[in-house]
């Protein structure tokens, strides 16, 4: 269902999704009959007592990821998803410095809000070892389309911001909250190579931009050929339920066991179960195609 309702009745199509997140419509049947389903059977568990809801959403999550990106931590929210990767990221480089986008968004909590860079979106509170590049704007950036010009700027924040290590790089493949806009051609890879030389992780927030809605691939990061270390995700994954994940390599998540990693609600066995059914709906219904055709048409319209 497209439509909200008032408390008087009138109908408004809801074109803003849910904040991006209804991706599948309002209460849609399948949606809404596995989460009954599974409320009769187990409500809360925890990742410390393993059901199919968790495990089987999880395996079906990472059979999207391309490469080694095989293990999957279940979270709250995006912000959350963001927090958590840049911690791994952090404790497996063992340094502390994060490289960001300028107009990027990736969460309100203290390191997430550190790595938005808008200022509307920033509290006066401790934000520490974060550094902003140039944004990647093929529409009002500086170097137009160029996207390996826009990524000297990340080996300029390396060589002249930090000692030359850095614990990762996080970007959204399409910046949401900063306006929907895509990043020039060829960023990611000049981008990449630079963090990775650096002996930093590369974090993909695919929050907003992931899950089939980019109609050619089921992920904005594979638009520019890349994968990355880490993948962030939430909003739709749910369809409005509080649902974000992390994934990663083994390699890469196994830092977490040096310590005792925990979060009491991520995984939890609704939310998955909701998860899963989203992913079963899109198959189905072929909205990821569908995100082509709605793509191209409204190219078509605004130009």
């Amino acid at each position: 269902m497209q439509y909200l309702f008032d408390e008087n009745g009138r109908r408004y199509l809801d074109g803003f999704g849910g904040i991006a997140t209804v991706c599948c419509g309002h209460c849609h049947p399948d949606v809404v009959d596995a989460i009954v389903k599974q409320s009769n059977r187990i409500q809360h568990s925890t990742v410390l007592y393993l059901n199919h809801a968790i495990a089987d959403f999880a395996e079906a999550l990472a059979s999207k990821m391309p490469g080694n990106l095989k293990v999957v931590f279940f979270t709250n929210s995006g912000t959350e998803a963001n927090e958590l990767a840049l911690m791994i990221a952090r404790l497996y480089t063992g340094c502390h410095d994060i490289i960001s986008l300028r107009n990027g968004y990736h969460g309100n909590a203290g390191a997430t809000m550190g790595a938005t860079a808008q200022s509307s979106w920033k509290f006066n509170v401790i934000q520490s070892g974060v550094h902003h590049a140039l944004n990647p704007d093929p529409y009002r950036g500086v170097f137009g389309s160029d996207g390996e010009k826009y990524a000297k700027d990340v080996q300029d924040v390396i060589d002249f911001g930090t000692t030359g290590h850095v614990a990762g790089f996080i970007s959204e493949s399409i910046q949401g909250v900063g306006g929907i806009i895509e990043l020039a051609p060829g960023y990611l890879p000049a981008a990449y190579g630079s963090v990775k030389k650096a002996g930093g992780l590369c974090i993909a927030d695919e929050v907003q931009a992931g899950f089939g809605r980019m109609g050619s691939h089921f992920w904005g990061f594979e638009t520019q050929g890349v994968v990355p270390d880490i993948v962030t995700m939430a909003k739709g994954i749910g369809n409005g339920i509080p649902l974000g994940a992390v994934v990663t390599t083994p390699e890469i998540a196994e830092v977490l066991t040096h310590r005792s990693y925990f979060n009491t609600f991520g995984g939890n066995p609704l939310c998955t179960a909701a998860g899963l059914a989203v992913l079963k709906v899109m198959e189905k219904e072929n909205l990821q195609e569908k995100c082509t055709s709605c793509r191209v048409l409204s190219q078509k319209e605004t130009n």
